[in-house]
Protein backbone atom coordinates (compact mmCIF):
# COMPACT_ATOMS: atom_id res chain seq x y z
CA UNK A 1 0.00 0.00 0.00
CA UNK A 2 2.50 2.36 1.13
CA UNK A 3 4.14 1.67 -1.92
CA UNK A 4 1.66 2.07 -4.67
CA UNK A 5 1.54 5.57 -2.88
CA UNK A 6 4.69 6.27 -3.45
CA UNK A 7 5.04 5.69 -6.98
CA UNK A 8 1.81 7.30 -7.56
CA UNK A 9 0.59 10.34 -5.25
CA UNK A 10 4.21 11.23 -4.48
CA UNK A 11 5.58 12.24 -8.34
CA UNK A 12 1.87 13.58 -9.41
CA UNK A 13 1.87 16.17 -6.05
CA UNK A 14 5.96 17.08 -6.71
CA UNK A 15 4.25 17.87 -10.48
CA UNK A 16 1.39 19.49 -9.76
CA UNK A 17 3.69 22.33 -7.38
CA UNK A 18 5.92 22.71 -10.64
CA UNK A 19 8.96 20.43 -9.62
CA UNK A 20 10.89 19.01 -13.09
CA UNK A 21 9.89 15.70 -14.17
CA UNK A 22 13.48 14.48 -13.05
CA UNK A 23 13.42 15.38 -9.80
CA UNK A 24 9.91 14.43 -9.29
CA UNK A 25 11.25 11.11 -10.10
CA UNK A 26 14.07 10.97 -8.12
CA UNK A 27 12.80 12.43 -5.30
CA UNK A 28 10.53 9.28 -5.38
CA UNK A 29 12.64 6.78 -5.73
CA UNK A 30 14.56 8.04 -3.10
CA UNK A 31 11.94 8.23 -0.45
CA UNK A 32 11.06 4.07 -1.74
CA UNK A 33 14.63 3.43 -1.10
CA UNK A 34 14.54 5.02 2.26
CA UNK A 35 10.90 3.54 3.22
CA UNK A 36 12.12 -0.24 1.93
CA UNK A 37 15.68 0.23 3.98
CA UNK A 38 17.55 -0.51 1.14
CA UNK A 39 21.26 1.17 1.26
CA UNK A 40 21.04 4.58 -0.81
CA UNK A 41 24.05 3.34 -2.88
CA UNK A 42 21.17 1.55 -5.07
CA UNK A 43 20.35 4.83 -6.37
CA UNK A 44 23.67 4.90 -8.20
CA UNK A 45 23.92 1.67 -9.53
CA UNK A 46 19.89 2.20 -11.48
CA UNK A 47 21.13 5.52 -12.24
CA UNK A 48 24.29 4.29 -14.14
CA UNK A 49 22.57 1.06 -15.03
CA UNK A 50 20.06 3.27 -17.07
CA UNK A 51 22.65 5.05 -19.05
CA UNK A 52 25.11 2.01 -20.27
CA UNK A 53 23.21 1.46 -23.37
CA UNK A 54 24.66 1.45 -26.25
CA UNK A 55 21.34 2.16 -28.44
CA UNK A 56 21.58 5.57 -26.05
CA UNK A 57 24.23 6.79 -28.28
CA UNK A 58 22.60 7.84 -30.45
CA UNK A 59 20.12 10.24 -28.79
CA UNK A 60 23.15 13.29 -28.13
CA UNK A 61 24.34 12.64 -31.77
CA UNK A 62 20.91 13.30 -33.53
CA UNK A 63 20.15 15.95 -31.28
CA UNK A 64 23.60 17.85 -32.13
CA UNK A 65 23.12 17.13 -35.54
CA UNK A 66 19.57 17.94 -35.76
CA UNK A 67 20.47 21.49 -33.58
CA UNK A 68 23.37 22.15 -36.66
CA UNK A 69 20.99 21.51 -39.73
CA UNK A 70 18.23 23.89 -37.44
CA UNK A 71 20.79 26.72 -37.74
CA UNK A 72 22.90 25.87 -40.37
CA UNK A 73 20.69 27.14 -43.56
CA UNK A 74 19.02 23.01 -44.18
CA UNK A 75 15.83 23.33 -42.78
CA UNK A 76 15.48 27.09 -45.05
CA UNK A 77 16.35 25.11 -48.31
CA UNK A 78 14.08 22.10 -47.23
CA UNK A 79 10.95 24.58 -46.72
CA UNK A 80 11.79 26.40 -50.05
CA UNK A 81 12.54 23.36 -52.07
CA UNK A 82 9.07 21.50 -50.82
CA UNK A 83 7.39 25.53 -51.59
CA UNK A 84 8.86 25.35 -55.14
CA UNK A 85 7.98 21.88 -55.49
CA UNK A 86 4.02 21.48 -54.20
CA UNK A 87 3.26 24.45 -56.91
CA UNK A 88 0.69 27.01 -56.40
CA UNK A 89 -2.70 25.43 -55.83
CA UNK A 90 -4.86 26.51 -53.72
CA UNK A 91 -3.70 25.50 -50.51
CA UNK A 92 -0.30 25.11 -51.24
CA UNK A 93 1.53 26.89 -48.42
CA UNK A 94 -0.77 24.70 -45.92
CA UNK A 95 0.20 21.83 -47.71
CA UNK A 96 4.11 22.78 -47.88
CA UNK A 97 3.69 22.70 -44.11
CA UNK A 98 2.98 19.85 -43.30
CA UNK A 99 5.22 18.07 -45.39
CA UNK A 100 8.37 20.23 -44.92
CA UNK A 101 7.46 19.50 -40.90
CA UNK A 102 7.58 15.89 -42.06
CA UNK A 103 10.73 16.08 -44.05
CA UNK A 104 12.44 18.13 -41.29
CA UNK A 105 11.30 16.03 -38.28
CA UNK A 106 13.05 13.08 -39.89
CA UNK A 107 16.12 15.07 -40.01
CA UNK A 108 16.27 16.43 -36.79
CA UNK A 109 14.15 13.92 -34.86
CA UNK A 110 12.99 16.97 -32.35
CA UNK A 111 9.57 17.95 -32.17
CA UNK A 112 9.79 21.43 -30.64
CA UNK A 113 12.65 22.12 -33.24
CA UNK A 114 10.35 21.75 -36.03
CA UNK A 115 7.71 23.84 -34.69
CA UNK A 116 10.60 26.97 -33.73
CA UNK A 117 12.30 26.29 -38.01
CA UNK A 118 8.77 25.72 -40.02
CA UNK A 119 7.03 28.05 -37.70
CA UNK A 120 9.82 30.89 -38.44
CA UNK A 121 9.80 30.24 -42.22
CA UNK A 122 6.05 29.58 -42.95
CA UNK A 123 3.64 31.69 -40.50
CA UNK A 124 4.30 34.81 -42.24
CA UNK A 125 3.30 33.58 -45.66
CA UNK A 126 0.25 31.68 -44.46
CA UNK A 127 -1.15 34.93 -42.85
CA UNK A 128 -0.20 36.58 -45.93
CA UNK A 129 -2.15 34.26 -48.36
CA UNK A 130 -5.15 34.70 -46.27
CA UNK A 131 -4.92 31.74 -43.42
CA UNK A 132 -6.10 33.34 -39.91
CA UNK A 133 -3.74 33.29 -36.99
CA UNK A 134 -5.55 30.57 -35.60
CA UNK A 135 -5.55 27.93 -38.13
CA UNK A 136 -1.72 29.27 -38.91
CA UNK A 137 -0.16 28.30 -34.86
CA UNK A 138 -2.39 25.30 -34.92
CA UNK A 139 -1.07 23.56 -37.94
CA UNK A 140 2.73 24.32 -37.55
CA UNK A 141 2.08 23.14 -33.52
CA UNK A 142 0.14 19.81 -34.93
CA UNK A 143 2.31 19.11 -37.77
CA UNK A 144 5.93 19.59 -35.79
CA UNK A 145 4.85 16.60 -33.55
CA UNK A 146 5.34 14.67 -36.32
CA UNK A 147 9.00 14.22 -35.47
CA UNK A 148 7.75 11.98 -32.25
CA UNK A 149 6.66 8.88 -34.72
CA UNK A 150 9.06 9.77 -38.13
CA UNK A 151 11.94 7.50 -38.16
CA UNK A 152 14.64 7.90 -37.04
CA UNK A 153 12.96 9.54 -33.87
CA UNK A 154 14.63 9.36 -30.30
CA UNK A 155 11.29 8.57 -29.26
CA UNK A 156 11.42 4.81 -30.64
CA UNK A 157 15.34 4.50 -29.92
CA UNK A 158 14.65 5.06 -26.38
CA UNK A 159 11.45 2.86 -26.28
CA UNK A 160 13.73 -0.03 -28.06
CA UNK A 161 15.66 0.21 -25.06
CA UNK A 162 13.14 0.04 -22.56
CA UNK A 163 10.85 -2.52 -24.36
CA UNK A 164 14.03 -4.57 -25.72
CA UNK A 165 13.38 -4.23 -29.48
CA UNK A 166 14.88 -3.94 -32.61
CA UNK A 167 15.17 0.03 -33.21
CA UNK A 168 15.17 -0.55 -37.36
CA UNK A 169 12.40 -2.79 -37.06
CA UNK A 170 10.53 0.45 -35.12
CA UNK A 171 11.82 2.49 -37.45
CA UNK A 172 10.57 0.44 -40.42
CA UNK A 173 7.07 0.11 -38.62
CA UNK A 174 6.77 4.32 -38.22
CA UNK A 175 7.52 4.87 -41.57
CA UNK A 176 3.40 4.28 -42.62
CA UNK A 177 1.97 5.75 -39.87
CA UNK A 178 3.75 8.92 -40.28
CA UNK A 179 2.91 9.01 -44.00
CA UNK A 180 -0.72 7.95 -42.79
CA UNK A 181 -1.43 11.25 -40.24
CA UNK A 182 0.60 13.41 -43.20
CA UNK A 183 -2.07 12.91 -45.90
CA UNK A 184 -4.62 13.23 -43.28
CA UNK A 185 -3.61 16.43 -42.31
CA UNK A 186 -3.05 17.45 -46.22
CA UNK A 187 -6.77 16.35 -46.60
CA UNK A 188 -8.07 18.42 -43.98
CA UNK A 189 -6.05 21.57 -44.97
CA UNK A 190 -6.84 21.34 -48.41
CA UNK A 191 -10.64 21.30 -47.26
CA UNK A 192 -9.63 24.05 -45.11
CA UNK A 193 -8.57 26.10 -47.79
CA UNK A 194 -11.08 25.32 -50.24
CA UNK A 195 -13.82 26.38 -47.77
CA UNK A 196 -12.28 29.32 -46.84
CA UNK A 197 -11.57 30.53 -50.31
CA UNK A 198 -8.08 30.74 -49.32
CA UNK A 199 -5.72 31.58 -53.06
CA UNK A 200 -2.79 29.74 -53.81
CA UNK A 201 0.82 30.03 -52.76
CA UNK A 202 3.41 30.71 -55.01
CA UNK A 203 5.83 28.09 -56.61
CA UNK A 204 5.94 25.53 -59.33
CA UNK A 205 7.86 27.20 -61.42
CA UNK A 206 10.22 24.82 -63.48
CA UNK A 207 12.83 27.28 -63.11
CA UNK A 208 12.02 27.73 -59.20
CA UNK A 209 12.29 24.05 -58.65
CA UNK A 210 15.56 23.45 -60.62
CA UNK A 211 17.24 26.48 -58.26
CA UNK A 212 15.49 25.04 -55.12
CA UNK A 213 16.23 21.43 -55.80
CA UNK A 214 20.18 22.14 -56.61
CA UNK A 215 20.04 24.51 -53.31
CA UNK A 216 18.65 21.97 -51.27
CA UNK A 217 20.17 18.72 -52.38
CA UNK A 218 23.33 18.67 -50.06
CA UNK A 219 20.68 19.24 -47.65
CA UNK A 220 18.29 16.45 -48.81
CA UNK A 221 21.42 13.90 -48.54
CA UNK A 222 20.99 13.99 -45.13
CA UNK A 223 17.43 12.12 -44.97
CA UNK A 224 19.33 9.69 -48.07
CA UNK A 225 22.23 9.05 -45.86
CA UNK A 226 20.76 8.68 -43.02
CA UNK A 227 17.94 6.09 -44.23
CA UNK A 228 20.21 4.27 -46.80
CA UNK A 229 22.97 3.48 -44.45
CA UNK A 230 20.84 2.21 -41.79
CA UNK A 231 18.01 0.42 -44.08
CA UNK A 232 20.85 -1.25 -46.45
CA UNK A 233 22.86 -2.40 -43.70
CA UNK A 234 25.70 -0.18 -43.82
CA UNK A 235 25.64 1.22 -39.80
CA UNK A 236 23.76 0.86 -36.76
CA UNK A 237 21.20 3.64 -36.12
CA UNK A 238 23.71 4.98 -33.46
CA UNK A 239 26.35 4.86 -36.10
CA UNK A 240 24.05 6.89 -38.55
CA UNK A 241 23.63 9.72 -35.78
CA UNK A 242 27.17 10.31 -35.39
CA UNK A 243 27.15 9.85 -39.08
CA UNK A 244 24.74 12.48 -39.08
CA UNK A 245 26.62 14.87 -37.02
CA UNK A 246 29.89 14.67 -39.45
CA UNK A 247 27.41 15.33 -42.41
CA UNK A 248 25.96 17.97 -41.16
CA UNK A 249 29.30 19.91 -40.37
CA UNK A 250 30.17 19.32 -43.85
CA UNK A 251 27.35 20.79 -45.23
CA UNK A 252 27.07 24.18 -42.94
CA UNK A 253 30.77 24.54 -42.90
CA UNK A 254 32.02 23.37 -46.57
CA UNK A 255 28.71 24.25 -48.37
CA UNK A 256 26.67 26.51 -47.26
CA UNK A 257 28.96 28.91 -44.81
CA UNK A 258 26.57 30.86 -43.05
CA UNK A 259 27.55 29.60 -39.65
CA UNK A 260 29.91 31.43 -38.08
CA UNK A 261 32.39 30.18 -34.87
CA UNK A 262 29.93 32.47 -32.37
CA UNK A 263 27.33 30.75 -33.64
CA UNK A 264 28.41 27.01 -33.71
CA UNK A 265 29.59 27.59 -30.11
CA UNK A 266 25.51 28.97 -29.88
CA UNK A 267 24.94 25.57 -31.27
CA UNK A 268 27.29 22.85 -29.36
CA UNK A 269 25.99 25.06 -26.40
CA UNK A 270 22.10 24.64 -26.95
CA UNK A 271 22.69 20.89 -27.82
CA UNK A 272 24.02 20.51 -24.51
CA UNK A 273 21.23 22.01 -22.82
CA UNK A 274 18.95 19.49 -24.39
CA UNK A 275 21.65 16.28 -24.30
CA UNK A 276 21.93 16.91 -20.41
CA UNK A 277 18.17 17.56 -20.18
CA UNK A 278 16.83 14.23 -21.65
CA UNK A 279 19.54 12.29 -20.05
CA UNK A 280 19.04 13.60 -16.76
CA UNK A 281 15.51 12.08 -17.12
CA UNK A 282 16.62 9.05 -18.40
CA UNK A 283 18.38 8.49 -15.44
CA UNK A 284 15.41 9.59 -12.67
CA UNK A 285 13.23 7.47 -14.99
CA UNK A 286 15.60 4.62 -15.06
CA UNK A 287 15.34 3.96 -11.21
CA UNK A 288 11.87 4.95 -11.14
CA UNK A 289 11.22 2.26 -13.48
CA UNK A 290 13.76 -0.37 -12.05
CA UNK A 291 12.14 0.42 -8.43
CA UNK A 292 8.44 0.25 -10.04
CA UNK A 293 9.20 -3.48 -11.98
CA UNK A 294 11.05 -4.89 -8.60
CA UNK A 295 7.84 -3.72 -6.58
CA UNK A 296 4.99 -6.11 -8.13
CA UNK A 297 3.07 -3.35 -9.17
CA UNK A 298 2.75 -3.61 -13.28
CA UNK A 299 2.45 -7.63 -12.63
CA UNK A 300 -0.44 -6.49 -10.06
CA UNK A 301 -2.43 -4.02 -12.70
CA UNK A 302 -1.94 -6.77 -15.39
CA UNK A 303 -3.47 -9.16 -13.32
CA UNK A 304 -6.35 -6.91 -11.88
CA UNK A 305 -7.28 -5.69 -16.13
CA UNK A 306 -7.22 -9.21 -17.53
CA UNK A 307 -9.44 -10.41 -14.33
CA UNK A 308 -11.53 -7.55 -15.77
CA UNK A 309 -12.29 -9.38 -19.54
CA UNK A 310 -12.31 -6.72 -21.29
CA UNK A 311 -12.16 -7.12 -25.30
CA UNK A 312 -9.04 -6.01 -26.89
CA UNK A 313 -10.57 -3.00 -28.78
CA UNK A 314 -11.73 -1.99 -24.90
CA UNK A 315 -7.83 -2.53 -23.34
CA UNK A 316 -6.54 -0.65 -26.21
CA UNK A 317 -8.74 2.34 -26.02
CA UNK A 318 -8.38 2.81 -22.26
CA UNK A 319 -4.09 2.60 -22.48
CA UNK A 320 -5.24 5.25 -25.49
CA UNK A 321 -6.96 7.84 -23.41
CA UNK A 322 -4.19 6.96 -20.52
CA UNK A 323 -1.01 7.84 -22.89
CA UNK A 324 -3.15 10.73 -24.39
CA UNK A 325 -3.70 12.37 -20.82
CA UNK A 326 0.20 11.50 -19.69
CA UNK A 327 1.02 12.99 -23.22
CA UNK A 328 -0.12 16.04 -22.73
CA UNK A 329 1.93 16.15 -19.29
CA UNK A 330 5.42 14.43 -20.04
CA UNK A 331 7.72 14.43 -22.64
CA UNK A 332 7.68 11.73 -25.07
CA UNK A 333 11.28 10.31 -23.86
CA UNK A 334 10.04 10.73 -19.91
CA UNK A 335 6.80 9.13 -20.54
CA UNK A 336 8.03 6.01 -22.49
CA UNK A 337 10.61 5.37 -19.54
CA UNK A 338 7.83 5.92 -17.25
CA UNK A 339 4.91 4.14 -19.00
CA UNK A 340 6.38 0.79 -20.87
CA UNK A 341 7.11 -1.48 -18.03
CA UNK A 342 3.75 -0.85 -16.73
CA UNK A 343 1.88 -0.97 -19.59
CA UNK A 344 3.57 -3.54 -22.08
CA UNK A 345 3.34 -6.69 -20.40
CA UNK A 346 -0.63 -5.21 -20.95
CA UNK A 347 -0.46 -5.23 -24.18
CA UNK A 348 1.23 -8.51 -24.35
CA UNK A 349 -0.96 -10.10 -22.24
CA UNK A 350 -3.31 -9.42 -24.79
CA UNK A 351 -1.76 -10.45 -28.08
CA UNK A 352 -0.35 -7.29 -29.23
CA UNK A 353 2.64 -7.12 -31.14
CA UNK A 354 5.61 -4.97 -29.10
CA UNK A 355 6.33 -3.25 -31.88
CA UNK A 356 3.02 -2.03 -33.17
CA UNK A 357 2.41 -0.72 -29.36
CA UNK A 358 6.01 1.06 -29.26
CA UNK A 359 4.04 2.98 -32.59
CA UNK A 360 0.61 3.85 -31.18
CA UNK A 361 2.34 5.13 -28.35
CA UNK A 362 4.57 7.33 -30.31
CA UNK A 363 1.56 8.54 -32.30
CA UNK A 364 -0.06 9.47 -29.11
CA UNK A 365 3.05 11.11 -27.83
CA UNK A 366 3.09 12.65 -30.53
CA UNK A 367 -0.46 14.61 -30.36
CA UNK A 368 0.54 15.29 -26.61
CA UNK A 369 2.67 17.21 -27.43
CA UNK A 370 0.23 19.77 -28.95
CA UNK A 371 -2.77 18.57 -26.39
CA UNK A 372 -4.16 21.12 -24.37
CA UNK A 373 -3.42 22.39 -21.65
CA UNK A 374 0.52 21.11 -21.11
CA UNK A 375 1.45 20.35 -24.79
CA UNK A 376 4.93 21.66 -25.40
CA UNK A 377 4.59 22.25 -28.83
CA UNK A 378 1.65 24.91 -27.45
CA UNK A 379 4.53 26.89 -25.35
CA UNK A 380 7.09 26.62 -27.91
CA UNK A 381 4.21 28.25 -30.41
CA UNK A 382 3.65 30.82 -27.86
CA UNK A 383 7.41 32.12 -27.82
CA UNK A 384 7.71 31.98 -31.58
CA UNK A 385 4.53 33.85 -31.94
CA UNK A 386 4.21 35.56 -29.20
CA UNK A 387 0.19 35.08 -29.43
CA UNK A 388 -2.05 34.58 -25.95
CA UNK A 389 -2.19 30.56 -25.18
CA UNK A 390 -6.02 30.72 -25.50
CA UNK A 391 -5.61 31.29 -29.09
CA UNK A 392 -3.16 28.55 -29.69
CA UNK A 393 -5.22 25.98 -27.95
CA UNK A 394 -8.50 26.99 -30.17
CA UNK A 395 -6.31 26.22 -33.30
CA UNK A 396 -5.10 22.88 -32.59
CA UNK A 397 -8.45 21.83 -31.39
CA UNK A 398 -9.25 20.27 -35.22
CA UNK A 399 -6.00 19.12 -35.63
CA UNK A 400 -6.08 16.94 -32.35
CA UNK A 401 -9.92 15.67 -33.78
CA UNK A 402 -8.92 14.45 -37.00
CA UNK A 403 -5.47 12.93 -35.76
CA UNK A 404 -6.94 11.19 -33.26
CA UNK A 405 -8.56 9.71 -36.33
CA UNK A 406 -5.57 8.60 -37.47
CA UNK A 407 -4.30 7.29 -33.92
CA UNK A 408 -7.67 4.76 -33.95
CA UNK A 409 -6.79 3.63 -37.14
CA UNK A 410 -3.33 2.91 -36.18
CA UNK A 411 -4.62 1.19 -32.90
CA UNK A 412 -7.01 -0.74 -34.72
CA UNK A 413 -5.03 -1.84 -38.27
CA UNK A 414 -1.80 -3.51 -37.06
CA UNK A 415 -1.12 -3.69 -41.04
CA UNK A 416 -0.44 -0.17 -41.06
CA UNK A 417 2.24 -0.65 -38.19
CA UNK A 418 3.56 -3.71 -39.24
CA UNK A 419 2.95 -4.68 -42.53
CA UNK A 420 7.11 -3.29 -43.73
CA UNK A 421 8.54 -4.97 -40.89
CA UNK A 422 7.90 -8.79 -42.14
Amino acid sequence: MLDGLLFLVLPAALLIIGAPIFLALLITSIAIVLARGMPTGAIQIYMFGSLDNFPLLAVPYFVLAGEIMARGGVAKRVILWVMSLIGGVRGSLAVTTVAASELFGAMTHTSVGTVVAVGRMLEPPLRENGYDQRFAMGLIASSGAIAVVIPPSIAMIIYSMVAQQSAIALFTAGVLPSLLIGLIDIGYVLLYARIKGVTGGNGGKPSSLWKTTKDASWSIGTIVLIFGGIYGGVFTPTEAAGVAVIYSLFVTIVVHREVGLSEFLQIFKSAIGLIAQIMLVVTAAGVYASLLTTSGIPQQIVAQIISWHMPVWATLLSLNIVLLAMGSFLEPPAAILILTPLLLPIVQSVGIHPIHFGIIMAVNLSIGMYLPPFGLNLFASQAVFGQPIGTIYRGVWPFVLINFLALLLITYVPAISMALVG
